[in-house]
């Protein structure tokens, strides 16, 4: 009687009673009536290289069940793998403002103690084979690229419009992007031609929430608001007021030399905000403005300025400082000239 061949079982069709190349009449050993054998070196048990190759062919068929869950799970989105940050892009619509404030040394160093806990979304780039494009997850990718890690992703087949869905979704759930973000992203949404549904779904807002945020972007310059910053303490109601302000002749190149001031480019976001606002503020009845605090690097108030008719008035607290700018005045005045700055209608003579 023929005996059962031990790989039977583990592959199809059957393979024959002996290798290919044997003698005719040779048959595979039968397990059965094989005497017990000492384990040898490395601990293989008495089928010797049979077991080898039994245990191999087992492995093999177990890799290949593994990378075809793995390529199932790919498809359908639920694998979390390891990237390259170097592969991946921005999504092609940004929703936030560059800035190196906050909190993201604070991520850098949580990535490099603990790893990255949550993954990024990312789909394949549609131009350009074996590159991706960011969903959501910008920060982490960032941070991870800092540190020199793979950045853990989750990867999706995703069209234009859901994937500014799932980026707009995932922002709202975490709460963290500010208004002008918000508004900005949903104005930049537009501008790439998308539709007020779109939009709507991507920020989670009805049709008047969406217009309200594309109107309050659109009324201050996107120069501006770069220089400026998140502002996360700055709410709609200030931003609409901001917006008012620079509707007058001459408030915009007002805003701009306030943001090219060193006191600005020393402040955090939210204070910049308030030095733009501060050199808006439209006069009082009777042409005189209402005094505005002035600021120093660290957003503290150091003296007010009160604009008048005839010209300016700067009152500081601090004695010592009053005369230390009292000795500087004409360097400071010196300094002015020579950058050929404008003088206001109704100021000062130099």
């Amino acid at each position: 009687m023929a005996r059962k061949n031990l790989l039977a079982g583990l592959v199809a069709p059957k393979l024959p009673a002996g290798n290919p190349g044997d003698p005719p009449g040779t048959e595979a050993p039968d397990p059965a009536r094989e005497a017990p054998r000492t384990p040898r070196y490395g601990g293989f048990g008495s089928r010797g290289a049979i077991g080898a190759v039994t245990r191999s062919i087992e492995s093999l068929k177990s890799a290949a069940s593994d990378a075809e869950q793995i390529r199932a799970q790919l498809a359908s989105g639920q694998a979390v793998v390891e990237l390259d940050p170097g592969l991946l892009e921005p999504s092609p619509v940004a929703d936030r403002i560059p800035h190196q404030g906050g909190d993201h040394g604070d991520l850098v160093e949580s990535i490099r103690r603990s790893g990255q806990q949550v993954p990024v979304l990312v789909r394949p780039h549609p131009g350009q084979g074996g590159r991706y494009q960011i969903a959501y997850g910008h920060r982490r990718v960032r941070a991870a690229a800092e540190i020199g890690r793979p950045v853990r992703a989750v990867v999706r087949q995703l069209t234009d419009a859901e994937l500014v869905v799932a980026q707009g979704q995932e922002n709202n759930a975490r709460r963290d992007l500010s208004f002008i973000e918000r508004a900005l992203y949903a104005a930049r949404l537009e501008e790439a031609g998308f539709d007020r549904e779109t939009i709507m779904a991507a920020l989670a807002v009805d049709k008047t929430g969406a217009s309200r945020l594309i109107s309050a972007a659109v009324k201050v310059p996107r120069d501006l608001i770069a220089a400026i910053g998140p502002a996360p303490k700055v709410g709609r109601d200030r931003w609409i007021t901001l917006a008012a302000k620079l509707e007058p002749e001459g408030a915009v190149a007002a805003a701009r030399a306030a943001s090219g001031s060193e006191p600005f480019a020393a402040a955090h976001t939210d204070a910049r905000f308030e030095i733009v606002l501060r050199a808006v503020q439209a006069p009082r009845r009777g042409g005189a403005a209402k005094p505005e605090p002035v600021v120093g690097a660290r957003g503290e108030a150091i003296g007010r300025l009160e604009r008048t008719p005839k010209g300016a008035r700067l009152q500081i607290a601090d004695v010592a400082f009053a005369e230390f700018v009292a000795e500087a005045m004409p360097r400071l005045h010196a300094d002015w000239a020579r950058t050929g700055a404008p003088r206001q209608k109704g100021g000062a003579s130099r």
